[in-house]
């Protein structure tokens, strides 16, 4: 048992570690990719808000919590790299030793209701309701994996995941909340976990020349010292429709993806100064996920990051001209453009760059060196989006899902995701300096579409 205030209103009084309910085979070692070890200056943090309690029939909270702790048990049987420790291999990259040392689970209380936090916490109070740690210098005893339990005062829960963005994207980790709900409801898995890329690297010569928009990305950084502020807008269906007709005749097929990153990155670039480069072109980090795309070649299953990194440049006079229909044409066209060889010649290129003995090259910062915009379109499928799937008890469905990404600065990240509501309603949360997110939350064409503003209270 532990007492630790980590904020005003939430209180941590417990941690445990949970454990797999069948040990792994000994001497078990999972490595990690070359994208992965790109991916290690960032952290990944999830949280599932539920109106009522979703995992129990509330009668207690503890025995609740007992029988959640004895279906993540049968989880992680199939997750040995989410229940085991960092290490650095032979080659000096960093690998995990899947020796059943548990995911560490806390129990939080917080003194607000579900709605009172929805509306008026702020970003930097969300951030109380995960685990937000750096990898330290000797992980060797350290979690990688944390969930976190959030009890409301009105009954509401909050499920949270904290991980490192080396072991996993935020399909990988979504998809793993989706099957412990799975087996907490005594249903097979949809998606069990795949761990292993196919080795098609070297398969074409095309792959080996082409260049890499990570050639672009400086690994030489620092911590960004400025503040960043985060504001959520909730877009709903008849507003994205609105959208879509409205650039219909310019780019019939836009998704509202293609109009919601056109829009932010729109206005957006009025709020920075110098907003393009030396040649006035205005730059936009593009980061899909791969996974059901063209062949197949990487299934939804697979446990890692499946990203994307792609640079859409426009120039700045076009960018700021209120054109909305030809910038979501260009953002369109971009996305419908790209291929699984773009992936895998990212990949070729961070596996030519390994130095001597192997090791593969430090860390970029991927999200906010540049502007970056994510797209969470690939959760969505005929049936709906598996985002909003993580059900622990029939037809408790999350009211709400953040998503947010640790060491995130610079120019900031614009994340686009489906909503709760059914059909084309959209989410888009921003990550700025909070002088620019001030004045985004400000701009009269987005309040125009008349969005719901959650987890935006004065910073």
């Amino acid at each position: 048992m532990m007492a630790e205030v980590k904020s005003s209103r939430v209180k941590v009084p417990s941690l445990l570690t949970v454990v797999s309910s069948k040990p792994t085979a000994p001497g078990r070692v999972h490595k990690f990719t070359a994208l992965d070890h790109a991916m290690g200056f960032h952290t990944g943090h999830i949280v599932f808000y539920y109106r009522r309690n979703p995992i129990g029939d509330g009668a207690s909270m503890e025995n609740d919590l007992d029988n959640l702790r004895i279906s993540l048990s049968e989880l992680l049987c199939l997750y040995p790299p989410v229940t085991g420790r960092l290490g650095r291999g032979a080659d000096g990259n960093w690998e995990v030793k899947c020796n059943d040392a548990g995911v560490r689970m806390l129990k939080a209380n917080v003194c607000a209701t579900l709605d009172e936090w929805l509306r008026y916490a702020n970003a930097a109070e969300e951030r109380d309701l995960t685990v937000w740690e750096d990898l330290p210098d000797d992980p060797h005893i350290w979690s990688p994996f944390r969930i976190q339990i959030n009890d409301f005062n009105c009954g509401g829960l909050a499920v949270a995941i904290s991980f490192t963005h080396m072991h996993a994207d935020f399909t990988s980790a979504t998809l793993l909340i989706k099957s412990w709900a799975e087996i907490h409801r005594h249903e097979p898995v949809a998606h069990p976990p795949i761990f292993n890329l196919p080795s098609v690297i070297n398969e074409s010569a095309a792959y080996r020349r082409s260049s890499s928009v990570f050639s672009e990305t400086n690994s030489e950084f620092e911590i960004p010292s400025v503040r960043m502020g985060r504001a959520t807008f909730k877009f709903s269906e008849a507003k994205i429709r609105q959208c879509l007709s409205e650039v219909h005749e310019s780019c019939p097929d836009a998704s509202p993806f293609d109009v919601l990153a056109a829009l932010f990155w729109s206005k957006i670039t009025r709020l920075k100064s110098p907003a393009c480069d030396d040649d006035n072109k205005c730059s936009l980090s593009m980061c899909i996920d791969l996974r059901k795309r063209e062949r197949d070649s990487i299934p939804y299953g697979y446990f890692g990051n499946a990203l994307h990194f792609s640079k859409l440049s426009v120039n700045a006079e076009e960018l700021q001209s209120d054109r909305l229909a030809y910038i979501a044409g260009l953002v369109h066209q971009h996305v419908g453009s790209i291929r699984d060889e773009e992936f895998w010649a990212n990949v070729a290129w961070l596996e030519s760059h390994k130095k001597e003995g192997g090791q593969y090259p430090p860390p970029f910062q991927l999200f906010g060196c540049q502007l970056t915009c994510l797209s969470m379109e690939n959760t969505i499928s005929s049936e709906g989006s598996f985002t909003y799937a993580a059900m622990f008890k029939q037809n408790e469905k999350p009211i709400h899902v953040s998503y947010q990404i640790g060491n995130v600065g610079g120019e900031g990240l614009i994340l686009v995701m489906p909503s709760p509501e059914e059909g084309l309603a959209r989410i888009v949360m921003v990550t700025l300096p909070e002088e620019q997110i001030v004045k985004l939350c400000e701009d009269q064409t987005i309040l125009g579409l008349q969005p719901s503003m959650l987890l935006n209270g004065k910073q």
